[in-house]
C-alpha cells in the first residue's frame, strides 16, 4: 500500500518528476544549509581537523534515511489486505505530523538556525568527536526522515515506477550544486521567500496524505463512514487528463472522497495554512546576506 492514494491511472512521468523533484530540492537545500553552516564555522575557526566528524555524521544520517525508506517501501509491499491499509493509514498520519512540524518549525527557525548551529558546534567541539558526529547526524537526519516519509508515498503510488526516485535524486543534485555555489558566494537566494512558497505546496501535499490516511483507516475499519462520499464527480472528471494526473500525483486528489476525507482535508488546510502564513514577530531575516556573509569561507 501507499502513503498516497493509488489512482486508476498512474501519474505522468513529468508529474512524478516535478512532485518528487520539488521535495528533493526543498529538503536537500534545508539539509545543505545545515551542512554548509557547520562546515563554514569549522573553517573559520581553523578546525578543519573536525570536518571529518561532520562528514561521518552526515553519512550516518544518509544511511539511516535510506534504511527508513527501504524498510517502509519494501516492508509494506509484502503485506496485503486490511493490515496493509491499517499500516499505511497510521504511517500517513505519522508522515503528516512530521511534515507539519518541520514546515512550521522552519518558518521561524530560518531566522536563527545559523546562530543555533554555530553555538551547538562550539559546545560539541569542547565535548569531543562523538558530540560533533551526533550534532551533524541529528541536524541532517531530521530533514532526511521527512524526505523519506514523503518519498515512500510517491514511489509506491506509481506501482514500481522509478521516476519518483529519479525526480528526488535530480532535486537533491540541484540542491547540492546550489549549496556549493552559496558556500562560495557565487549565488544568492531569498530563502525566506523560497521556503514560504515551497512550504505552502508541502502543506497541500500533507493534506492529501492525511486524506489518504483517513480513507485507509476507514477501509481497515478504524474509522466509520467509508461508504459516505462527500461528493462524486467520477462521471465527468478525467483522471487520465493532464490535470487529473497532476492533482492525483502531487496533491492526492480523487473524484470520490469520503465525507471524513473531505472534512480532514479542509480542516487541515484551514488550521495549518494560516499558522504557517501568520507574520513572525521577530527581526526579519535578510536571506541573501545570511546565505553569503555568515556561510562563505574566509579567504586569505
Amino acid at each position: 500500500m501507499s502513503l498516497l492514494a493509488v489512482s486508476s491511472t498512474a501519474p505522468s512521468i513529468a508529474t512524478q518528476l516535478f512532485g518528487s523533484g520539488l521535495i528533493g530540492l526543498r529538503e536537500g537545500l534545508e539539509a545543505g544549509i545545515v551542512v554548509m553552516i557547520l562546515v563554514a564555522f569549522l573553517v573559520k575557526l581553523d578546525r578543519r581537523d573536525a570536518l571529518k566528524w561532520v562528514w561521518i555524521g552526515v553519512g550516518a544520517a544518509v544511511a539511516m534515511v535510506a534504511a527508513i525508506f527501504l524498510g517502509i517501501r519494501y516492508g509494506t509491499s509484502t503485506i496485503d489486505g486490511l493490515v496493509a491499509e491499517l499500516i499505511a493509514g497510521i504511517a500517513s498520519l505519522v508522515a503528516v505530523a512530521i511534515v507539519t512540524g518541520m514546515v512550521l518549525w522552519m518558518r521561524t527557525a530560518a531566522r536563527s538556525i545559523s546562530g543555533d548551529l554555530r553555538a551547538g558546534m562550539e559546545r560539541a567541539l569542547g565535548l569531543g568527536p562523538f558530540a560533533v558526529v551526533s550534532l551533524a547526524f541529528f541536524a541532517v537526519g531530521r530533514e532526511g526522515v521527512e524526505t523519506a516519509l514523503l518519498m515512500v508515498g510517491y514511489a509506491e503510488n506509481t506501482a514500481g515506477s522509478p521516476w519518483p526516485l529519479v525526480g528526488v535524486l535530480i532535486g537533491l543534485g540541484i540542491a547540492a550544486i546550489v549549496t556549493v555555489l552559496l558556500y562560495f558566494g557565487a549565488v544568492r537566494i531569498d530563502f525566506a521567500r523560497f521556503f514560504k512558497y515551497t512550504g505552502i505546496v508541502l502543506i497541500f501535499v500533507a493534506a492529501g496524505i492525511l486524506s489518504y490516511g483517513v480513507r485507509a483507516l476507514q477501509t481497515a475499519g478504524w474509522f466509520a463512514g467509508g461508504s459516505t462520499n462527500a461528493f462524486d464527480i467520477s462521471a465527468t472528471y478525467d483522471q487520465s487528463s493532464w490535470y487529473g494526473t497532476v492533482l492525483a500525483g502531487i496533491f492526492n486528489f480523487r473524484p470520490d472522497p469520503t465525507l471524513a476525507q473531505a472534512i480532514a482535508w479542509v480542516t487541515y488546510i484551514a488550521v495549518v495554512l494560516p499558522l504557517f502564513l501568520r507574520p513572525v514577530r521577530s527581526k526579519p531575516m535578510s536571506a541573501p546576506k545570511a546565505a553569503t556573509e555568515e556561510l562563505t569561507p574566509e579567504t586569505s
